[in-house]
């Protein structure tokens, strides 16, 4: 175990706390042997601003998985990070080859993004078949995880708009950048310790100038939008539509089309026009701001600029006045934000 030294399991507190059992050890091995070095920088052509050196990486545990990827808690340079380790399959050649494009897109995109609702990119080795990608460790765990913990429609609406309003924030710095994140969902958003959201997760996102027709995409069902699932060419917009299934997430804490497999979503959503329900406790403003966001014409949908002006206006709204949503009801939402004040102040002098 001499040529695995900085193969150790840490504890919750960060701390060296034990080796690894003969089990652990061998599952560990057969993800992590190619990125094991002999303490130098692994570098290729290009690398060298994100490149890590993998003899200051201790990895932990794993606390997630994906189809051909396993995330762990671990320390780098003494810092608290997670550790995305994507492992390209020997046996389909074609499967690898996208595996890698992915990769480096995701690389490339993270490195250039700093915003306070974005994932903090910290550094990545690239040495095939296994690639790892080092980020920011989030206490917090992801935003699914949180709501799964809740009763339905259990959460605060004041809660609800500052989560939402830090996603709107994440989303809204992207695609000033020119950029659709194409996977939004609640698994891809996490929690601080201070119920800070940050947006994570760019594997299958892209340039907004560079994405094309989505034929071949594979996303996530409950939460695509009807041009993505006909394989239909998209823009920023459907960011837009997933943020809407998100917003619903917020205020029920249920998983959309749960009762549906995702393929039956799928042809609900296209066919059917079919949208989650929304609890009859719904304040019509918010209902009224995601019918805009999922609806099945794009060119009806708002921009994120619109969505954070119009959340932004409901927090403060609702901060000077707990009773705001139980009379307020908005003919569109795209002028609220230039109505609010006098309607703020009509309904405080008919109080």
């Amino acid at each position: 175990m001499k040529n695995f030294r900085w193969f150790k399991q840490i504890s919750n507190n960060g701390k060296l706390e034990r080796r690894l059992s003969l089990g652990e050890y061998k599952r560990a091995v057969s993800w992590s042997k190619y990125l094991v070095s002999s303490g130098a920088e692994i570098k290729g052509e290009g690398e060298e601003e994100w490149s890590a050196d993998m003899s200051q990486l201790f990895i932990g545990c794993k606390f997630a998985s994906g189809r051909h990827s396993r995330i762990y808690r671990g320390i780098y340079k003494q810092r608290d990070v997670a550790i995305k380790l994507i492992s390209q399959p020997e046996e389909d050649a074609n499967l690898a080859n996208m595996l890698e494009k992915q990769f480096t897109s995701e690389v490339a995109l993270l490195f250039r993004l700093r915003h306070p609702n974005i994932i903090t990119f910290v550094a990545a080795c690239k040495k095939p078949p296994v690639f790892c990608i080092i980020t920011e460790y989030l206490a917090g765990g992801s935003l699914r995880k949180y709501l799964h913990q809740q009763e339905p429609h259990s959460l605060p609406l004041n809660l609800v708009l500052k989560l939402a309003l830090d996603i709107a924030h994440g989303m809204q710095y992207l695609h000033s950048k020119g950029i659709l994140h194409r996977d939004l969902k609640s698994e891809n958003l996490l929690l601080g310790e201070d119920m800070s959201v940050k947006v994570a997760d760019f594997g299958i996102s892209c340039l907004e100038s560079q994405c094309g027709s989505a034929k071949g995409f594979t996303g996530t069902y409950r939460w695509m939008a009807p041009e993505m699932i006909r394989e239909k060419h998209h823009t920023k917009k459907v960011d837009v539509y997933s943020f809407g299934i998100v917003l619903w997430e917020l205020l029920t804490a249920l998983t959309p089309f749960d009762n549906m497999t995702p393929e039956q979503a799928a042809f609900a959503v296209c066919q059917k026009n079919a949208r989650p329900p929304l609890p009859p406790t719904c304040p019509v403003a918010v209902s009224h701001l995601i019918g805009r966001c999922w609806s099945s014409n794009p060119g009806k949908r708002p921009h994120f600029d619109e969505i954070v002006s119009i959340l932004e206006s409901y927090a403060e709204s609702l901060e000077q006045d707990p009773e705001f949503f139980s009379s307020y009801n908005p003919s569109s939402d795209h002028t609220v934000f230039q109505c609010l004040p006098k309607c703020f102040a009509f309904h405080r002098s008919a109080s």
